[in-house]
């Protein structure tokens, strides 16, 4: 009787190189929203990883501190002040990486007004801050991706990564400016993904749950609405900006390169998709 083990190396399991890749080193990220909560700690992992992340914020102080505290590990990464919503903004941003880079690979479009949004009967949601949710949710979204896409088509190669919200498939009450915006991204990924795919460009979108920041919100929910909210999950546990960083930076990497048009849930089971 024969005790070994039949093994197979990785060189010869008949699966390529390219779809074991799951790394990010070197890679240039440009994460808008960076300099606090979610984005920030997308910044602190994928710099982690050997990535370069670019930390675009309104709020050009939080993104050098946030560059600081990379750096302060021996990472790497670079601050950019950047308004979304302002395509002179967006376009200043994408040509500064360029010139120092020369290349972007991937996008994460994480910016958006929500936080300070105070929830509201839909009618009664003032103009002015139903079109600014518009300008920066959506708008800025298509021009951030807009800057980026003839790099990524020129490279041959791109990721661009969307966030919508698990509010899309609850719509939850009171915030229809917030979820109409978000509604509005699966549809952009969708649409986005057809016109790129034959580039090397993967388009996907990401629909987290209610991650519990540093960031206060104007319409923070009761600890009885958190507690139903987390025991309806199948992970009944509260959502952390960590739990959302693997499936951003997997949607990153070469091995995912055959994945793209999807919104994919991270929301420990609130919601499901089918």
């Amino acid at each position: 009787m024969n005790d070994q083990i039949s093994t197979h190396a990785p060189h010869d399991s008949g699966v390529p190189e390219h779809a074991r890749d799951f790394g990010v080193t070197d890679r240039i990220v440009i994460i808008t929203g960076a300099g606090q909560g979610i984005g920030r700690e997308y910044a602190r992992q994928f710099a982690a990883a050997g990535a370069v992340p670019i930390v675009a914020d309104l709020n050009f102080e939080k993104a050098q501190s946030v560059v600081n505290e990379i750096e302060k590990v021996g990472g790497r990464g670079m601050a950019v002040k950047v308004d979304v919503g302002d395509k002179a903004s967006v376009d200043k941003m994408a040509a500064s990486v360029l010139e120092k880079y020369g290349r972007i690979d991937v996008l994460v479009n994480n910016a958006s007004i929500f936080a300070t949004l105070n929830k509201l009967p839909f009618d009664e949601i003032p103009l002015e801050e139903w079109e600014l949710v518009m300008k920066v949710n959506i708008t800025g979204t298509y021009l951030c991706a807009a800057a980026v896409a003839a790099s990524m088509r020129s490279a041959g190669w791109g990721r661009i990564i969307n966030i919508s919200s698990d509010s899309v498939p609850r719509g939850a009450p009171n915030y229809l400016h917030y979820v109409t915006s978000k509604s509005a991204i699966i549809g952009m990924t969708n649409a986005m993904a057809r016109e790129l795919g034959p580039h090397g460009i993967t388009v996907n979108a990401i629909r987290p749950g209610g991650v519990a920041t540093e960031v206060d919100r104007a319409s923070n929910p009761t600890v009885e609405a958190r507690t139903r909210i987390q025991n309806a999950q199948c992970i009944p546990r509260g959502q952390l900006p960590e739990d959302m960083v693997g499936i951003v930076m997997f949607l990153s990497t070469q091995a995912a390169a055959f994945i793209t048009g999807q919104t994919i849930a991270c929301d420990g089971g609130y919601t499901h998709s089918s």
